[in-house]
C-alpha cells in the first residue's frame, strides 16, 4: 500500500515516520519544487509499504507551498503518491486544533486512521480521552493512542494500518465542502465561515469525548518557572550566547581524537598505496589526488556529526521556539521577525533548507530579506575550512577554561551572524512593502529529546554530506590531479631542466622539492593560478589558494580537498606530514615568509564567512524567488562584501 502520514507541525508525525521507516528511509524532493519528499519502507510480516511524510501543515486550505503539496495530492486520484490509506498524526494534548485538520482529511473519503500522540503530556495536563466515545462521533474511524518517544501504541498502530479493513468514515463531519477531494467552495469569506462551524462542532465532541482532572500542575508550575529565565529579554539572550559557546568548545574538544585518527588513517593509506602499488599515473591519480581529497572532507565528520546533534536537540528540547520568542524584538529593526531565526539558526546546518524553511514567514518582504541573508550563516560546509585555517593560524592554547580555537570558532559564526544583521538592514529599506506582520507562536512544551530520533537524524545528515561532497570531491579531485600534473607542450620539462643537478647525497631532498614546486608552478592549474594571483594577493592568498577559491565555488567543503590535492602532488607521504603541516611549510618565495599566517589565515575565514561559495544555494533562492534578479543580486553583493572585508582584514593585520 501507500500510506500518507499527515499532521500539523510539532504533532511528532516525524517521530512516528521514523518508527515505521527505521533506517529504511530516503530524502528527495517533489517534482518541480524544492520541497523535502521524506519516504521510507514499512516492512511486516505481511510483506512491505510505501510511507509517505507529507510536509506539516494545519489545513487543508493552502496558504503556503508545503500546504499545496499536501492538497494536491490528497485531492488527486492520478497523482502518483496518491495513498491508500492516511494516518493523520495528532497531538493529544491540543485536540482542538490538531483535530480541525483531521476532519477536513476524513471528509476526502480516504481510508484514515487517526493516531493521537503526545498522550502523556495529555495525562499530565489531566486530560482524559474516550477514545470509544471519539471514534463514534467521528462516523467510526480507527483512533489508536501512541507515544512516539517510548514506542507505545506503535504495534497497535501498524495492525491498524496494514490491517483489511476499510477504515473509511461512515459519514462525513461538514456537508458540501468536498466532492471526490476537491473543494467545491472557493470563496474565502466561506472557506472561514466553514472554518469556525468546525471549530463550534470539535468543540461540542470535545465537551463529550473530553474530561480533565485535576492536577498538581508541577509541570505547568516548571514550565513557567523556566521560561521567567529562558524568554528573558537580557538573560534569555545571554543564556543564547552561553549555550553557542558551549557546542563550539565541545565541537573543538570532542572532535580532536577520532579527527586525528581519520587523518593518520588516509596518510597511512596513501603511504600503502605508494609502498604497494607498481608505479605509474593510476597509483599517483589514487595517492596524490583521490585518497587525499576524500580524506580533507571525512575528516570532518566527527564535528559535522556534533552540530547537527546539538542542533537537534535545542529543537527536540523545545529550547529553539524560545530562541525564535527572544529573537523578535532584536530581529526587528533589521527587516526581520522572530520566526526569521528558525532558517538563520537552521543556516548553521545547511543554506538550502534554511531558505526552503522562510515558507512559514508570512510577510513576503521580511520572507525575501531572510532569503537574501541566511547564507552569511556559516553553514556546516564551511566548519571544514575554518577548522583547517584554525589549525594552521591559531595556536592550541586555553584562556581560563575556554580553548582558544574553539573561541575562534565562535568568532566566525557570530561574524556570519552581524554580517547577515547589517545586511538585513539594508535590504530593509531596498525592498520595499506596505504589508505588516506580528508574531503568533505556540510554546512547545520542555521535553527530553527522543534519542532513536537523533540516531536517524545523523546517520541521514552525515550520510547525504559524504556521499553529495564525496562525489563532487572524488570528481574535482580527479581533474585537479590532472591539471597538477601535466601542463602545455614540454613546458614542465624545460623548468625542470633549468634547476641545478644535485652534486651530494645532502641535496638530493632539496632538489626533489625544488623540481615538485617547479612542476606544479608550470602546470596548467598552476599557469591558471598565477594568472589571478594579482587579484588575490593584496588580500594575502598566493595562487593555491586561487585555485581552491575557484573549485570551492562548487560547493565550499571542496577547499579542503582541492588544498589536499594540491599540496599532495609530488609529495614523499614517507615522511608522515599531514595537510597541516605541509601547508604550514608553504612559503611565500619572495618574502620567505610563512604564507599561511594569522593576517592571510583570518582574511581567508573572513572572505569564506562572507562569499556566496556555493552553486546549489543560487539555485534554491533562484527557484523559491521565481526571479534571477534575487540570486544574482545575492552573489555580487556577497562576493563584494567578501572581498573588502578580507582585504581590510589582511592589510589591517599583515
Amino acid at each position: 500500500m501507500k500510506i500518507s502520514l499527515v499532521g500539523n507541525p510539532n504533532s511528532g508525525k516525524t517521530s512516528i515516520f521514523n518508527r515505521l521507516t527505521g533506517l529504511n528511509q530516503k530524502i528527495g524532493n517533489f517534482p518541480g519544487v524544492t520541497v523535502d519528499k521524506k519516504s521510507g519502507l514499512l516492512k511486516t510480516s505481511k510483506g512491505s509499504h510505501h510511507i509517505l511524510d507529507l510536509p506539516g501543515t494545519y489545513s487543508l486550505y493552502a496558504k503556503t507551498q508545503d500546504e499545496q503539496i499536501v492538497y494536491d495530492i490528497l485531492s488527486d486520484p492520478t497523482h502518483a503518491d496518491y495513498p491508500d490509506r492516511i494516518i493523520v498524526v495528532a497531538d493529544a494534548s491540543n485536540l482542538e486544533r490538531n483535530l480541525l485538520l483531521f476532519t477536513q482529511v476524513m471528509d476526502l473519503g480516504l481510508p484514515v486512521i487517526l493516531a493521537l500522540n503526545m498522550s502523556d503530556i495529555a495525562a499530565k495536563k489531566g486530560v482524559v480521552i474516550d477514545y470509544e466515545k471519539l471514534s463514534e462521533v467521528l462516523g467510526g474511524v480507527k483512533i489508536v493512542p501512541v507515544n512516539a518517544r517510548t514506542g507505545q501504541g506503535m504495534d497497535q498502530l501498524i495492525a491498524e494500518t496494514v490491517s483489511e479493513d476499510s477504515n473509511i468514515p461512515g459519514s462525513s463531519f461538514i456537508e458540501g465542502e468536498f466532492e471526490k477531494g476537491h473543494f467545491l467552495i472557493t470563496d474565502p469569506h466561506r472557506q472561514k465561515q466553514l472554518v469556525e462551524e468546525r471549530y463550534r462542532k470539535i468543540n461540542n465532541i470535545l465537551k463529550f469525548v473530553v474530561r480533565q482532572e485535576p492536577t498538581k500542575r508541577s509541570m505547568l508550575k516548571r514550565q513557567r518557572m523556566a521560561d521567567k529565565i529562558i524568554t528573558h529579554p537580557l538573560l534569555g539572550f545571554v543564556l543564547f550566547l552561553g549555550v553557542l559557546m558551549v557546542i563550539f568548545q565541545a565541537i573543538y574538544a570532542w572532535a580532536e581524537w577520532p579527527m586525528d585518527l581519520i587523518d593518520t588513517l588516509f596518510l597511512s593509506l596513501s603511504q600503502w598505496v605508494i609502498n604497494n602499488l607498481p608505479e605509474g599515473v593510476l597509483t599517483s591519480l589514487i595517492a596524490e589526488g583521490i585518497i587525499p581529497g576524500l580524506g580533507g572532507v571525512l575528516i570532518f565528520i566527527p564535528q559535522i556529526t556534533l552540530l547537527f546533534a546539538f542542533i537537534f536537540i535545542l529543537e527536540e528540547s523545545g529550547y529553539m521556539a524560545r530562541v525564535v520568542f527572544i529573537m523578535d524584538k532584536i530581529m526587528r529593526p533589521f527587516g526581520l521577525n522572530g520566526r526569521s531565526v528558525v532558517p538563520l539558526i537552521s543556516g548553521v546546518a545547511c543554506a538550502i533548507p534554511a531558505i526552503m524553511a522562510t515558507r512559514t514567514i508570512e510577510n513576503w518582504k521580511e520572507r525575501l530579506i531572510t532569503i537574501m541573508v541566511t547564507p552569511l550563516m556559516s553553514c556546516s560546509a564551511r566548519l571544514p575550512v575554518y577548522t583547517l585555517l584554525i589549525a594552521l593560524v591559531i595556536p592550541n592554547q586555553t584562556i581560563g577554561p575556554f580553548k582558544l580555537q574553539g573561541l575562534a570558532l565562535l568568532a566566525m559564526y557570530l561574524i556570519g551572524l552581524l554580517g547577515a544583521l547589517l545586511a538585513a538592514f539594508v535590504f530593509k529599506w531596498i525592498i520595499k512593502a506596505k504589508q505588516k506582520s506580528f508574531l503568533v507562536m505556540e510554546l512547545p512544551y520542555y521535553r527530553m529529546p527522543r534519542w532513536n530520533n537523533l540516531a536517524i537524524t545523523l546517520w541521514e545528515k552525515v550520510r547525504l554530506f559524504v556521499f553529495d561532497a564525496g562525489k563532487v570531491i572524488f570528481s574535482i579531485s580527479i581533474i585537479l590531479w590532472v591539471l597538477a600534473s601535466y601542463g602545455p607542450g614540454d613546458r614542465i620539462q624545460q623548468a625542470v631542466d633549468k634547476i641545478p643537478e644535485p652534486v651530494t647525497q645532502e641535496d638530493v631532498n632539496a632538489y626533489e622539492k625544488k623540481v615538485a614546486s617547479v612542476s606544479l608552478s608550470n602546470s596548467y592549474i598552476g599557469i591558471l593560478g598565477h594568472a589571478m594571483e594579482p587579484a588575490i594577493r593584496p588580500l594575502g592568498y598566493n595562487w593555491q589558494i586561487g585555485i581552491a577559491l575557484i573549485t570551492s565555488f562548487a560547493a565550499r567543503e571542496v577547499f579542503v580537498g582541492s588544498m589536499a590535492t594540491i599540496y599532495s602532488v609530488g609529495e614523499n607521504f614517507e615522511a608522515d606530514e599531514t595537510l597541516i603541516q605541509r601547508m604550514r611549510k608553504e612559503q611565500n618565495p619572495e618574502t620567505g615568509k610563512p604564507v599561511y599566517n594569522l593576517a592571510s589565515g583570518l582574511s581567508l575565514m573572513v572572505f569564506y564567512a562572507f562569499a556566496m561559495q556555493c552553486m546549489s544555494t543560487l539555485a534554491v533562492v533562484l527557484r523559491e524567488t521565481k526571479k534571477w534578479k534575487w540570486p544574482l543580486l545575492q552573489l555580487i553583493y556577497m562576493t563584494a562584501m567578501a572581498y573588502l572585508a578580507a582585504l581590510i582584514t589582511y592589510q589591517i593585520l599583515k
